[in-house]
């Protein structure tokens, strides 16, 4: 049996709680989305390995977030791919017509996303006022009913 609790909704309590993760619960109940969500402040999900646990609760597609950035700094993207996956730096650079990707700066990251490394997540986008960042679903991730994200934090996780 697991430590997490899966809860519909919002938390009861937003004590304690960032500014920014409070945003997200605001933005997907303006949107009347059903979602859950668990804590895990003892467990920060930096890593896919450290995730495997919150899966085990979500029931949903857990994914990997990558950043990704071309060798200019001047387009960047999200890679929303099943935590399993392996990441092909090349197949996915000739996809999107981009000569050379790499791994965005956490800077970066929280400057456009307001997440930094191990919290990004589809929902780090609504914090990109300028759409700067592209959002690149894998084929894979539609696959499942339901996905799993960060609310722009990693002691918290999404079932969307």
């Amino acid at each position: 049996m697991s430590r997490y609790i899966l809860e519909k909704g919002r938390p009861t309590s937003m004590e304690g709680r960032l500014e920014k993760e409070i945003r997200v619960y605001d933005l997907l109940d303006s949107l009347h989305m059903e979602y859950w969500h668990t804590d895990h402040p003892d467990a920060q999900a930096y890593t896919m390995e450290a995730c495997r646990d919150i899966d085990e609760v979500l029931g949903a597609t857990v994914c990997k977030n990558l950043f990704l950035t071309n060798r200019q700094h001047t387009d960047f993207y999200l890679l929303m791919m099943p935590g399993d996956k392996v990441f092909k730096t090349k197949e996915l650079s000739g996809q999107i017509g981009s000569a050379r990707l790499s791994f965005g700066s956490p800077e970066e990251m929280e400057e456009m996303l307001d997440c930094h490394p191990g919290s990004a997540s589809v929902m780090g986008l609504m914090n990109d006022r300028d759409n700067r960042v592209r959002l690149l679903v894998d084929r894979d991730v539609l696959k499942g009913e339901f996905v799993g994200a960060h609310p722009c934090i990693n002691t918290s996780s999404l079932k969307l």
